[in-house]
């Protein structure tokens, strides 16, 4: 139903060979490993945009917006368990016997867009609007050391995900900081919320 075969014709038949410190692994889009089981390969970006991985220049306008398939695609997107592909691609969305293997910048769920809702504010995440999202928990907000901030995401992928640095930075005029410029309190919608940091030890643990 989903598969990129029609969807791509053109950059399917298209070889990568990905190269990393530890590993060197080649693919084709669309190969079939076994008869009947189709393989593609997907990456996300720091701002949960979708592209086919092979993809020479990444950009909105390569990137995948079928909003139908994009809430399908990411819903079925777990932590990549098998042997195949498992180092360079640590996650999977399967579709049938179609196997979608996803790697990221950071993490495959990015937060890209507040909005005011009723009973609860939310977090859309990777471009699907309200179709995918979660409620907006200001306590929870996490800044990394590296300025990146965290909020909680889908228990299935590690419970955490990344806010997209164009929400980081409406964000960003929430926090404040004690005399260590550590982030301690976030300001939003006039009530100041006291952050627990209890999500950088999810994204330690994640990490170890």
């Amino acid at each position: 139903m989903f598969s990129m075969v029609q969807r791509f014709p053109r950059q399917i038949q298209r070889c990568l060979h990905y190269s990393s410190q530890s590993s060197s692994i080649h693919y084709v889009q669309g190969q079939s490993p076994n008869p009947g089981v189709r393989e593609y390969f997907y990456f996300i970006n720091h701002q949960g945009m979708l592209y086919l991985d092979d993809a020479r220049i990444k950009n909105f306008t390569s990137c995948i917006k079928d909003e139908k398939f994009l809430k399908f695609f990411i819903n079925q997107l777990r932590p990549n368990k098998t042997n195949r592909y498992n180092i360079e691609f640590p996650y999977l969305s399967l579709c049938g016997k179609e196997k979608n293997y996803v790697r990221c910048d950071d993490l495959p769920i990015v937060f890209t867009k507040f909005l005011l809702a009723k009973p609860y504010d939310v977090l859309t995440y990777n471009h699907c609007g309200i179709k995918l999202s979660v409620p907006f928990q200001p306590s929870k907000l996490y800044m990394s050391i590296n300025g990146r901030i965290y909020h909680p995401g889908p228990k299935q992928l590690h419970g955490i995900g990344l806010v997209s640095s164009k929400l980081a930075i409406e964000f960003s005029h929430g926090f404040q900081f004690d005399e260590h410029d550590v982030p301690t309190h976030f300001k939003h919608q006039g009530e100041v919320h006291k952050l627990d940091l209890s999500m950088g030890d999810v994204l330690q643990n994640f990490n170890n």
